[in-house]
């Protein structure tokens, strides 16, 4: 058996190490020497290519980091093959560095959509494994919203995938849903509340 607590502590800082290196690849080059302010604007425009992708990498981790904060359990303790596929969801998070780089450098190509995609897509499938077979899980609300932020996440990269085949330069942004879902979410909420 195996203390949950400390997994969880190690959660958090491969979470914290993955989201922040994620920012390493968006930089101007270094032959970048604007001689004005339209040049400067225009080398900062020409970074959206990267930055598109960092800001999804980082919403997506954030998300799944949320969401795994969000679970409840009774267990101090998890066994072997919880440690098993929690091991494997950490290898995932830790690679999204390196997958977010190939598809900001390269994302026009459908395979760097598939490489991103895919992974995010194990991401969520990782994750609903762990979900599964977390001891003494405690139901409700909270495990209802962390589910649909999976499964969201498992819908829109498949559909980026799908998308690649066409229309590679613009698949991407299928991806964006998972950062306007938790705002969609509250307004339909809000909005049930006030009828």
């Amino acid at each position: 058996m195996f203390s949950k607590a400390r997994l969880d502590t190690l959660s958090d800082s491969i979470f914290a190490v993955a989201m922040t290196i994620l920012v390493l690849d968006v930089r101007l080059p270094d032959n970048f020497h604007p001689t004005d302010n339209v040049e400067m604007l225009q080398g900062l425009f020409n970074l959206w290519p990267k930055a598109l992708p960092f800001v999804l990498s980082f919403g997506v981790v954030g998300l799944r980091w949320l969401a795994n904060v969000e679970i409840r359990t009774r267990a101090e303790y998890v066994n072997r093959e919880y440690v098993n596929w929690w091991l494997l969801y950490q290898l995932l998070i830790t690679c999204v560095p390196l997958s977010t780089i190939v598809v900001g450098s390269y994302g026009h190509f459908a395979p760097a959509i598939w490489l991103y995609a895919g992974h995010t897509l194990l991401i969520a499938a990782v994750g609903f494994r762990l979900v599964a077979i977390t001891p003494h899980l405690e139901r409700g609300e909270h495990l209802d919203r962390r589910q649909f932020s999976a499964l969201l996440l498992i819908a829109t990269s498949a559909l980026a995938i799908v998308l690649s085949f066409a229309y590679p330069r613009d698949a991407l942004w299928a991806l964006t849903l998972n950062l306007v879902a938790p705002i969609i979410r509250r307004w339909t909420q809000r909005a049930a509340v006030a009828d």
